[in-house]
């Protein structure tokens, strides 16, 4: 009892000292032929993320890409508040008698009938200049999922620069609706930065995309040498959102 008293103080501690800045956790599940999908989703849907709501964590996003890749990707995004409530979460999820019986067929699921090959986490700080995410409009079914690479760290912390002091605003102005932006801390790919962006379908996408491009600032800031040779690679994927996702 003591022990469960002092964790969740310890918790709420974290949220309130460290809650200015996210902390995100971007897991890629890869689902193998004929693997048993119906089992990871359950898991998802009915151990984990009501596990972590529990603890303080919001607007979990979980989605699947579009044209129907082989093999399959499930994309979960995590967002805690700060890193060191990213810690309570998983001493919390450790002693949570419910999460452990919830997830009890997930566990016993054999080795014949794997839910996933593997699945990759990277983390990630939020930007300053979109300290916390952002729960799309109602009605965003097309997600846009972008990791900008960087021949070094000092080129993505320029392009960091870049968004937080101006190319942000530009996004807003534009409708590019900006889910989370994150300077990258572990995973793979690394040097990066990786954010997300929502729209309603790809139609208002490509229109929107078309606005930034034409902006006037955009075009002014995109010339500056400061930013010069700040990406090296773009990798971009276009996800939809599960019935049971957050976001």
């Amino acid at each position: 009892m003591f022990k469960n008293y002092f964790l969740l103080s310890f918790l709420m501690l974290s949220i309130f000292a460290f809650g200015q800045k996210d902390y995100y956790e971007l897991r890629t599940y890869t689902i193998p032929f004929n693997g048993s999908e119906s089992e990871l989703h359950d898991y998802l849907s009915t151990a984990l993320l009501p596990a972590l709501n529990r603890t303080g964590v919001e607007n979990i996003g979980v989605f699947e890409a579009l044209g129907e890749p082989t093999p399959k990707q499930l994309v979960v995004l995590i967002p805690f508040k700060g890193i060191a409530h990213y810690g309570a979460v998983l001493s919390a999820l450790e002693i949570d008698k419910t999460y452990q019986e919830d997830k009890k067929d997930y566990d016993a699921v054999p080795v014949t009938n794997r839910v996933y090959t593997r699945y990759s986490s990277s983390f990630y700080f939020a930007f300053k200049g979109l300290p916390q995410i952002v729960k799309p409009a109602k009605g965003s079914q097309l997600f846009e999922l972008r990791t900008y690479e960087g021949y070094s760290e000092n080129a993505v912390d320029r392009k960091t620069d870049m968004f937080n002091d101006g190319e942000l605003t530009i996004f807003e102005e534009t409708g590019l609706h900006s889910v989370f932006f994150g300077s990258q801390v572990s995973g793979p790919l690394m040097p990066a930065l990786t954010y997300m962006l929502s729209f309603k379908n790809m139609e208002e996408r490509n229109s929107n995309w078309a606005k930034f491009s034409a902006h006037p600032e955009w075009k002014r800031i995109s010339k500056l040498p400061m930013y010069a040779n700040s990406v090296s690679d773009i990798k971009r994927t276009f996800l939809k959102p599960l019935a049971y996702s957050q976001l």
